[in-house]
């Protein structure tokens, strides 16, 4: 076993540095180039970053943080101000699509971060 196999990564600074959409190693590099697109190697530090394998996971948080979000406050509205239908579908249809167009790539570098720190699909060797 090598030194390196050896070294701690801390998850709970990573994620939050992946939520911030930073490199997960030193938090100062940015994590994508464009929206989604991670970068082959952090800027700052050289940390590889083409290991990841976040494929379906971060839509699949998104759709989950999402719905939980929206299902309370669609109960709430209907429940306190029986707002007309079409005006509700229209204001909740628009906060999903916000929501979740912000909430995407937050949640890929979480993902990613969480890969990192695990050393999982070879962010481990070397």
């Amino acid at each position: 076993m090598t030194d390196l196999a050896i070294i701690d990564r801390p998850t709970k600074p990573a994620m939050l540095r992946g939520l911030r959409r930073r490199c997960p190693n030193c938090g100062e590099g940015h994590l994508f180039d464009g929206y989604l697109k991670v970068v082959d190697e952090c800027p700052v530090c050289g940390e590889d970053l083409h290991h990841h394998r976040a494929d379906d996971g971060p839509a699949y948080l998104t759709i989950l943080v999402v719905g939980h979000l929206l299902a309370v406050l669609i109960h709430f509205t209907w429940s306190n101000f029986r707002p007309e239908p079409m005006v509700m579908a229209t204001v909740f249809s628009v906060i999903c699509v916000g929501l979740s167009l912000y909430l995407l790539p937050r949640m890929k570098g979480l993902v990613v971060a969480i890969q990192w720190s695990k050393k999982m699909h070879g962010f481990g060797n070397g």
